[in-house]
């Protein structure tokens, strides 16, 4: 039987690249307590194509 709780998975997705226009896509799964953090999620994550750290969003 599975968990009822306030916990959700989220996925985050670079901004800068969406921009540049490069082919790929940096995305990066994580979760968040939905009671607690109502708005989406902005990080500072690892952009492997990129080679730098930019900021990503969550999507969805």
């Amino acid at each position: 039987m599975a968990k009822k709780g306030n916990r959700v998975q989220v996925i985050l997705e670079c901004t800068e690249h969406k921009a540049t226009g490069m082919p790929g896509m940096s995305r990066y799964i994580t979760t968040k307590n939905r009671k607690n953090t109502t708005e989406r999620l902005e990080l500072k994550k690892y952009n492997p194509v990129l080679k730098k750290y930019t900021l990503h969003k969550e999507i969805k």
